[in-house]
């Protein structure tokens, strides 16, 4: 089904497989290819497009200039008033700021409206492109309006994904879309290329998710494709709807691979021109030898309906090993989970020779999607899905698909099947909206089921779970009053609908100030929406106190800065950060905020209690006696095996910064943003490989660490300051030289301030 190779592959003239062996060369030489392995490398369309955007001239070291910026309604004030402190004067590229996440504007009294008045107040005097509440999700509207052949999208949501239709998107932390506001670049190394073959063609009641589900089980945990690219190609894609390819594709972020690519077609050609962009077209497909450092073959016809059981998307199960094993499944995952304080029930949903669940969503980027809602609504024409606890809500990915589904039918037949059909709308993905009872399941077509993306809230004892399937079986499982049914088990006959795009409904609503910024205007702040505070530069000499210690296998960002209602206070800097860790660590922000005041003391030549004794050990250590007080900046740090996973967020960092921390210390990051993001805001992001040397409480004194950074050593000594003192190496892995210069201005507002 899912075919990993062990190294990289040629693939010749987009057909011929070659696994980079003892044999390659001389299966090469048959089919009469003489390129190097370099030069084949540059044949994959990944290397066209990441050539034609790098500013520099050095292939391995890339600076990306991007095409266009998107951003939603939790990050876009903040990468703004971050530019504008950094000197931007205007968007220098398009940049489209949506609103599909802090949409409902109940919440919180004024702030989230006050947000999209900001917003669009911001499009007019810099200009961009302002997209109203409830018109599109950020990736649909990109989909349709910005995404085309061989370019390249910045934003910042993780899922900013428009491979399919040949653009390679990128999703990551503000402060690197606040780099591009102001002319700068988007630095890495060139990353590695990983081919995704797809062959056959899928059984019926199949969908995207089931595809995606099946690579993301395979390729998550070993890291396979980890901040790498996703090359798709091979036969079966011409199989593939392009609606089909756009839910496989977003999906992608959750395999932790860095961006996605697929080779084009008429499919897409014809796409876009019925989009009014018949120009943004252009045939992508790999040379006729491309080299892959790795490569993946996939057979559709062997894809099952697939379900992803809390708490990850790469928790995959068939559907079909679910009804058969049920209870042991759901045993083994409430057991894992009890190491983490989540106390499952999921239990109780096996019952009357079945698994039951509770509730269903379709939703977003990618169960919104026209193909998956029509092919719902046929499962659902004539049935009901009854009148007990058990619902659906269906939410359609933008008004264009809206309309359409109006003018087919679709709604009506909803309607009388008893499901809710509602406006675009991300909510149900990260937990603000629809959230279940306690001890609920409920199954969803969206992004993510981590802890708490439903809005339970595990600390005050409310847990509910999420399980990711397709569209297709949610509908199946509605028609069966909850009980969890494949729709390959189901008989039904799917009619191939005709999308039909207006635009005119953007035209009507959307502000395009693209090129035309009105200089002049004033920016309309709300009272939630405050400024950045200052950050310090980085001392000469560093003292961190370790304020959460997480022995998870691997923290996500919704558990460093929970997502749901903590949202409306994302222009707020201050407040949201109280909410730090809020589902972890409870006890984090209080001790965060005890090791600010004694840097607040340090500074104002306070020495004294538990930090002047801290302060003394240090004088012992051979090294340091000469180190005075005055040298010292004192700040928090938290440990965790391996954060990151999840959001591209930056508030997952900047709210860290806030509370006056320095310092995370891990064993990996589980995603390049999460870690640029701490870049970003003057946080160190060290590797350790010894866990046990640290605890929570533990002090850990950092001597000459502007030198270090300065001198790019590769290992940085620390001294852990208990009863005794011990030796702690800590390394920060690759940094640009402007990286380095942001950790030691403190971070990337003070930076360009310089």
């Amino acid at each position: 089904m899912v075919e990993l190779f062990k190294g990289g592959a040629y693939l010749v003239n987009g057909k011929e497989i070659i696994a980079d062996d003892e044999g390659s060369d001389a299966k090469l030489k048959q089919l009469g290819v003489s390129v190097s392995k370099e030069q084949a490398r540059r044949g994959t369309i990944s290397h066209a497009i990441l050539s034609a955007h790098n500013a520099g001239g050095d292939e391995r070291n890339l600076t990306l200039k991007f095409d266009s910026l998107a951003s939603h309604d939790i990050t876009y004030v903040g990468i703004i008033q971050t530019a504008r402190a950094s000197g931007m004067d205007k968007f220098p590229l398009p940049y489209v700021l949506t609103n599909c996440h802090n949409t409902l504007c109940a919440v919180g009294g004024t702030i989230n409206q006050d947000d999209h008045v900001f917003a669009l107040s911001a499009a007019r005097k810099y200009g961009g492109i302002y997209v109203p509440p409830h018109l599109a999700v950020i990736h649909s509207y990109n989909r349709e309006m910005m995404a085309g052949g061989a370019k390249m999208i910045l934003g910042s949501d993780s899922h900013t994904r428009y491979g399919a239709l040949g653009t390679m998107a990128v999703g990551e932390g503000g402060g690197e879309l606040a780099k591009q506001l102001v002319g700068r670049t988007y630095d890495m190394p060139y990353p590695q290329v990983v081919g995704i073959f797809l062959e056959g063609e899928l059984s019926k009641g199949v969908g995207p998710q089931d595809v995606a589900l099946a690579i993301i089980g395979e390729v998550f945990k070993n890291g396979y494709v980890k901040n790498k690219v996703m090359e798709f190609v091979g036969d079966g894609i011409a199989k593939l709807s392009v609606d089909f390819r756009n839910g496989i594709d977003v999906m992608t972020t959750e395999t932790a691979c860095w961006s996605s690519i697929w080779k084009t077609d008429d499919k897409i050609k014809t796409y876009l021109k019925e989009r009014g962009r018949a120009g943004d077209y252009k045939e992508l497909k790999p040379a006729s030898a491309a080299y892959y450092d790795g490569f993946i073959k996939i057979d559709l016809s062997k894809i099952e309906p697939c379900i992803a059981l809390p708490f990850h998307p790469s928790n995959v199960f068939t559907i079909k090993e679910l009804q058969k094993n049920a209870k042991d499944i759901f045993a083994k995952i409430e057991e894992e989970n009890k190491s983490s304080g989540i106390n499952l029930n999921l239990g109780l949903k096996c019952r009357d020779g079945g698994v039951w669940a509770d509730q269903a969503i379709i939703a977003g980027c990618s169960g919104g999607i026209f193909s998956n809602i029509m092919a719902a609504a046929d499962i659902l024409k004539g049935a009901q899905t009854g009148n007990s606890n058990f619902s659906l809500s269906v939410y359609p990915e933008s008004q264009p698909t809206y309309l359409e589904l109006v003018k087919n039918g679709a709604v009506e037949t909803f309607m009388k099947a008893g499901v809710l059909v509602r406006e675009a709308f991300c909510g149900p993905c990260f937990g603000a909206g629809d959230t279940p009872a306690n001890n609920e399941l409920s199954i969803r077509h969206v992004t993510r089921n981590f802890p708490s993306r439903e809005g339970s809230k595990p600390n005050d004892g409310q847990i509910a779970s999420v399980a990711l399937m397709d569209a297709r079986s949610i509908a199946a499982t509605a028609v069966n009053k909850g009980k969890i049914t494949s729709a390959a088990d189901i008989n039904i006959k799917y009619t191939n609908y005709k999308f039909s795009f207006y635009n005119s409904i953007y035209e009507k609503r959307v502000y395009n100030g693209v090129g035309k910024p009105q200089t002049e205007a004033e920016l309309v702040f709300g009272p939630n929406i405050k400024d950045w505070p200052a950050m310090p530069a980085l001392a000469n000499n560093l003292l961190v106190k370790v304020a959460s210690f997480i022995t998870d296998p691997v923290t996500t960002t919704d558990e460093l800065i929970p997502s749901g209602e903590t949202s409306s206070y994302r222009s707020n800097p201050l407040k949201l950060a109280e909410f730090t860790l809020s589902r972890k660590d409870p006890l984090y922000v209080q001790k965060a905020k005890a090791t600010q005041a004694l840097e607040e003391k340090r500074r104002s030549g306070a020495i004294d209690g538990e930090i002047a004794s801290v302060f003394e050990k240090i004088k012992n250590i051979s090294s340091c006696s000469g180190i005075g007080a005055s040298d010292i900046g004192i700040g928090s740090a938290i440990f965790a095996r391996k954060p990151g996973d999840g959001s591209a967020r930056e508030q997952a960092a900047s709210c860290q910064r806030v509370l006056g921390a320095s310092v995370n210390f891990a064993l990996e990051y589980a995603t390049k943003r999460y870690r640029s993001n701490l870049i970003n805001w003057g946080i160190l992001p060290f590797i350790i490989d010894d866990e046990k040397a640290l605890s929570v409480d533990s002090y850990v004194f950092f001597p000459d660490i502007k030198t270090a950074i300065q001198e790019k050593r590769e290992k940085i000594t620390g001294y852990v300051l208990g009863e005794t003192v011990k030796e702690i190496n800590a390394t920060l892995g690759e940094l640009t030289d402007a990286e380095r210069q942001i950790l030691i201005d403190g971070c990337l507002i003070n930076y360009y301030a310089k």
